[in-house]
């Protein structure tokens, strides 16, 4: 049983039977769209990160470009549209590094992480309202990770992934 509790969230409600021996138990868990994550690299040689408030847990935060998959859209269109919504850089060539569940025990989505040639920023571009841009090298982002600045972990992973298989 599913009860949608927003546009983007719904509770679903399972009986699991772990042992014939036991009654079924109720479990529950978050049904969330899939999202993308996307690693993009500049013809300079620098990685855009983007800040913004995050109301779940009530402050600003720096992360890779990222954004829900619509419905019916491939995830790959979705990094696409969100590099470009979020920084002004077109995609050029993309791979796939993976799509990971990002907490098996209470969610049910998908994140699908991208590494992206761009291009350079699209001269008349304007960001979001309330979201900032920086560029930085990898080395920016891991010395933003030690200090706690750059926490959002999955995308710690996929800058990992990025790394463990270049």
């Amino acid at each position: 049983m599913r009860t949608r509790i927003s546009p983007w969230v719904e509770i679903t409600a399972k009986e699991v039977q772990f042992r014939q021996s036991e009654p079924p138990q109720l479990y529950h868990s978050i049904a969330v769209p899939d999202y993308v994550a996307i690693l993009a690299r500049t013809p300079e040689n620098e990685f855009p990160i983007v800040q913004q408030y995050r109301p779940a847990i009530e402050r600003l935060t720096w992360e890779l470009p990222a954004g829900l998959v619509e419905p019916g859209e491939a995830p790959l269109a979705t990094a696409k549209r969100e590099l470009l919504e979020e920084t002004g850089l077109t995609a050029g060539s993309a791979r796939h590094l993976g799509s990971y569940y990002s907490d098996t025990g209470r969610l049910e989505n998908k994140q699908h992480g991208y590494f992206i040639e761009a291009s350079d920023r699209e001269p008349n571009f304007m960001p979001e309202e309330n979201i900032s841009i920086r560029f930085v090298s990898l080395d920016e982002i891991k010395s933003m990770v030690k200090n706690g600045e750059f926490t959002h972990l999955l995308h710690i992973a996929l800058v990992g992934m990025y790394e463990w298989f270049a």
